[in-house]
């Protein structure tokens, strides 16, 4: 079933890309945004939502 998408435009950290194509190439994905919806469908799915936003799991790796 395709579902029609959009075009945003997000802002991320240099290392949040540097995920996403180290994804791509390990996992044979055509670009960043293939990767970051493969992400997105994960968590909207099967993640458990409470245990991804808990304020004790909210991190940002680049404020130190």
């Amino acid at each position: 079933m395709a579902v029609e998408k959009v075009t945003h435009t997000f802002e991320v950290r240099d290392y949040h890309l540097k995920f996403l194509k180290n994804m791509m190439e390990q996992y044979k994905i055509q670009n960043e945004g293939k990767a970051l919806r493969i992400l997105l469908d994960y968590a909207v799915g099967d993640a458990d939502l409470d245990t991804v936003f808990d304020r004790k799991n909210a991190r940002c790796y680049g404020c130190h």
